[in-house]
């Protein structure tokens, strides 16, 4: 009995963490390969340019940071660049669209990557109705609120909790009509985008030259409350604010499958994109401060407010103008980004296989958009702005966490459909483990195979290490780094909790916040040394994070600490938002995964561990079917060495 529920507990165990087989030839799709690198480019740069350049600047700046809200934005910048590098390395690796889930797919395990393109879905969701409800209240601000007040004279108000105070069409409205043009196809929503990106970049240009020329050092002098007036304090917490500012690049990654040479392509568009980005947003808010002083700031409209002070409400008006053509940029980015992750996970069977399919003619998930982009008008119909923009931070951030554990996961692993080439056969032989009449073949092969390996294996110690670390030398490879992995992440999270909370919450004493900060730091540091003692994966071709596993572990780091800045209240509805996740997943998706369709070692998996008298450990796992039995009874007999179930 005992056995065999270790057996059934494997089994599911092997269902929630199976990865995906990827195709031999990952150019193939049934998408269309129509964006070049400019395209990319100008989808990441309306990603992460948009209402945040005319509303996040004025708003950090008067109420967080001050004029260093400038080195908020570069510090928040750099933190965004570790995240994107990662995106950048699988985006070209694994040229597939899906973005976070399918990184995770491939090197975690399925259950996992079902949570995050879940969450990286509601992420989306959010994040387009708040703009859409972003955009139409700076229009009806133009218009001096005429259309909320039509509203709620003609229709009236609501007064539920959580609902908006009025329903807002003009919101839902602008959301259909961008279903409609991305439904179109690729080629079509990208050019939609180079319009508005064009425009919104050529007011941005405007902005910097007009507003350079209207700059007043004295407004960053000591009698206007100085260049920082909060300190490093303000500095960081407006570093946390302005984080957000860069989370559109994602979708970039999320195009891969439709980018004509994603190797190339993914990292150069990342790149740029994001450098553009950063200096958009430095050279505005450094304008922006110099221009009026930074406390007298309003929060709304800070950049068309700041032109209407000094004289020239035309200019006003043509910022109001441009923030609008950059909201709109950012609506294309995710209304293109959304139906993607939903269509990567209906085709490999974790979602409802309704979602899969691709229209003939624009070759786009023409009902993943369709059904997607209606919920998310109906979201921006009925919640107001605030209460969605609680939920949009933390399935982006536990989605950049991810990521970057896995890349490091998939950097010290061996490339699967290779095999035969990285390593020296047996002439006439495939490299796989045959059918053989007797179990005593087989480890024959096995043996032979061992010897003749002149490679050093992705995830197995470095040989300069093998004298003197022989304990992990028994392990497989890659098992060490994922325990590594693991232990690095929750000791970076007790980290930033004892940051966090370990003076205000906690009120622990002075020496044991600094024991504790130094014991887990010298744990984080120690997992990382041991990452970096084994092999890395250099055969790949495409783009590589440099410094892995730094990189990617200061980046989970970065990630767990703005998490923990995030409210207990967007923890319960994460919570909520994942249990429904969880009920989809057990209840349709691991049963028609594909992975579960055509495994067999989901039927039944025993491990087998064989004990040469070299010493020597050799795992083979088989799948039990029928017949196969009495062959795995003849190798007990094989000779007197023990075998291990």
């Amino acid at each position: 009995m005992a056995s065999r529920l270790t057996n059934a507990m494997a089994r599911f165990c092997h269902k929630l963490n199976r990865l995906k087989t990827l195709e031999q030839d990952m150019m193939e799709t049934s998408l269309k390969r129509c964006l070049n690198t400019a395209d990319l480019t100008l989808l990441g740069i309306g990603g992460m340019v948009g209402s945040g350049l005319y509303v996040l600047t004025g708003t950090v700046a008067k109420d967080i940071a001050g004029p260093a809200v400038v080195i908020s934005f570069l510090i928040a910048g750099f933190a965004s660049l570790l995240a994107a590098l990662c995106y950048a390395e699988f985006g070209a690796r694994v040229p597939k669209t899906g973005s976070a889930y399918m990184f995770t797919y491939v090197s975690i395990g399925e259950i996992w990557a079902f949570l995050i393109g879940w969450n990286v879905v509601l992420e989306y969701m959010i994040g387009g109705a708040a703009v859409a409800r972003a955009w139409s209240g700076y229009l009806d601000s133009i218009f001096n609120h005429k259309i909320r007040n039509f509203t709620e004279l003609h229709i009236g108000t609501w007064n539920a909790p959580f609902l908006a105070h009025n329903p807002d069409f003009l919101a839902a409205g602008i959301l259909l009509v961008a279903t409609a043009f991305i439904s179109c196809g690729a080629r079509v929503s990208s050019w939609l985008n180079h319009l508005f990106a064009g425009i919104s970049m050529a007011i941005i240009l405007f902005i910097l030259i007009f507003g350079f020329i209207l700059a007043d050092p004295k407004n960053w002098s000591a009698s206007e409350g100085g260049f920082a007036p909060k300190g490093f304090s303000g500095i960081m917490a407006g570093t946390a604010t302005c984080f957000y500012a860069f989370v559109g690049f994602d979708v970039i990654a999320a195009s891969s499958e439709e980018a004509k040479n994603p190797q190339k392509s993914v990292p150069i568009a990342t790149a740029i994109s994001l450098a553009l980005a950063t200096a958009a947003y430095i050279l505005v808010s450094t304008v922006l401060t110099l221009m009026v002083p930074w406390h007298s700031l309003n929060p709304d409209s800070a950049l068309a407010d700041a032109f209407y002070r000094r004289g020239y409400s035309w200019a006003g008006f043509l910022v109001a103008a441009g923030s609008i053509c950059a909201m709109n940029t950012v609506l294309l980015s995710n209304l293109f980004s959304l139906p993607r992750i939903i269509y990567a996970m209906a085709e490999d069977g974790l979602f409802f296989k309704i979602f899969a399919k691709v229209s003939s003619v624009t070759k786009v998930p023409v009902v993943a958009i369709i059904v997607f982009g209606i919920l998310m008008a109906i979201l921006a119909l009925v919640f107001d702005l605030e209460a969605l923009v609680q939920f949009l931070s933390i399935g982006t951030l536990l989605a950049y966490t991810f990521v970057a554990a896995s890349v490091i996961m998939l950097r010290y692993q061996g490339e699967k459909d290779s095999s035969a080439q990285a390593s020296p056969q047996p002439e006439g032989d495939t490299g796989q483990l045959r059918e053989y009449e007797s179990f005593s073949d087989k480890l024959q092969l096995v043996q032979m195979q061992k010897k003749t390996k002149e490679y050093r294996e992705p995830g197995m110690l470095k040989p300069a290490f093998q004298p003197y670390l022989k304990i992990l030398s028994d392990f497989g490879p890659g098992e060490v780094v994922t325990i590594a992995v693991v232990t690095m992440t929750v000791s970076g999270l007790c980290i930033c909790s004892i940051v966090v909370f370990g003076g205000n919450r906690l009120q622990l004493p002075l020496w044991s916040f600094v024991l504790l900060v130094i014991l887990f730091c010298i744990i984080f540091l120690l997992s990382l040394v041991l990452i970096w003692l084994h092999e890395q994966n250099r055969s790949v071709k495409s783009f590589q994070v440099p410094l892995v596993p730094l990189v990617p572990a200061l980046s989970i780091l970065v990630n767990i600490y703005l998490m923990l800045q995030l409210k207990y209240l967007t923890w319960i509805r994460f919570a909520v938002w994942i249990a429904l996740g969880l009920l989809i997943y057990f209840g349709y998706g691991i049963w028609h995964s594909k992975e579960n369709l055509q495994d067999p070692n989901c039927q039944n998996v025993v491990a087998r561990y064989v004990v040469f008298p070299s010493g020597s450990l050799i795992e083979t796992v088989q799948a039990i079917q029928p017949g196969a039995q009495d062959a795995m009874g003849m190798a007990e007999e094989v000779n007197e060495d023990p075998i291990k179930r």
